[in-house]
């Protein structure tokens, strides 16, 4: 895989102040790679500028750091991968959850239920055709949601990015589904499969009826029906952290993604400069929770 532009973002919150690009390849680990110690296969970079790594154990980061001495690492992010191990029911899965929260997850579905008059009206897309149908109906959606306005991770709405969901959907490799109030899809979920494992890729709802928490009712009332399924292994989260992948979660393996460029005088003030950066918005941070202002200063930068 070839080198391609990476726009290193200067973020505050959920706000990009600027990016810096930079031609990156990117080397990424599935869950099943870090969970049975393999490393992916690292790509020639011809012209490029270094890798984009997403998603490294701690031991494939010291292979990496190994086979590229001389490599400046930066714009790094710690967290934990999370996942569900689907061994099992979707029941055993429940009994996880505490009483209170096992109370909780029902009581969000059956609000839902309530305010639309009925049983919950979760569709579900597999086939080309059906694949077109839930394009149709979640690219609206997506982008009204604050995943596509503030994070830049609505649905993808390209030529490409359409025909690929349509090749996966003929190899019977995605999984989608709309949860609909009164006919009006109200959240999506975009599920594709590597190897035996489900991808969290895109999760989005209307903001109209956060309230009624549907991004939560979508997730459970999917996870039902893929357990029922009985074919797959692992239900991946992905990068980064989050309340709502630490709530679904069965297990998780602490993981970094960072850029490791090449030792150039230009590479290193843009790795500085960053790291400046988030240091200075991390203790702003502090400050302002300490303050009593982080609530305020949330709802400016929205």
């Amino acid at each position: 895989m070839v080198a391609t532009p990476y726009p290193l973002p200067f973020t505050i919150g959920s706000r990009r102040l600027l990016a810096v690009e930079r031609e990156v390849a990117p080397i990424a680990f599935t869950l099943e790679d870090i969970l049975s110690g393999r490393l992916p296969g690292v790509p020639a970079i011809g012209h490029g500028e270094g890798y984009r790594v997403l998603s490294a154990p701690a031991h494939a980061e010291k292979r990496l750091r190994e086979a590229m001495p001389g490599f400046l690492i930066g714009a790094r992010e710690d967290y934990e991968r999370s996942y569900i191990a689907m061994s099992g029911s979707y029941d055993d899965y429940l009994a996880r959850f505490s009483g209170k929260t096992r109370s909780t997850l029902r009581r969000k579905r059956r609000k839902v239920e309530q305010a639309g008059g009925g049983d919950l009206d979760m569709r579900t897309y597999l086939t080309p055709a059906e694949m077109d149908e839930f394009l149709q109906l979640a690219i609206p959606l997506s982008r009204r949601t604050y995943q596509a306005r503030l994070l830049d991770a609505g649905l993808p709405d390209d030529k490409d990015a359409r025909a690929g969901m349509r090749e996966l959907a003929a190899d019977d490799q995605v999984r989608a589904y709309i949860l609909f109030l009164d006919q009006r899809p109200i959240a999506y979920l975009y599920l594709p499969v590597a190897g035996h494992t489900l991808v969290y890729a895109h999760l989005g709802y209307e903001p109209d009826y956060a309230e009624l928490s549907p991004g939560t009712v979508l997730q459970m009332a999917a996870l039902e029906r893929l357990f029922a399924e009985d074919r797959f292994q692992f239900f991946d989260f992905t990068e980064g952290d989050g309340a709502h992948k630490k709530l679904f979660r069965t297990g998780s393996v602490p993981c970094a993604s960072f850029l490791m460029l090449r030792p150039s005088w230009a590479n290193r003030a843009l790795l500085n400069a960053h790291g400046l950066f988030e240091a200075g918005v991390a203790g702003a941070k502090q400050l302002a929770e300490r303050s009593g202002f982080a609530a305020t200063l949330r709802k400016r930068l929205r």
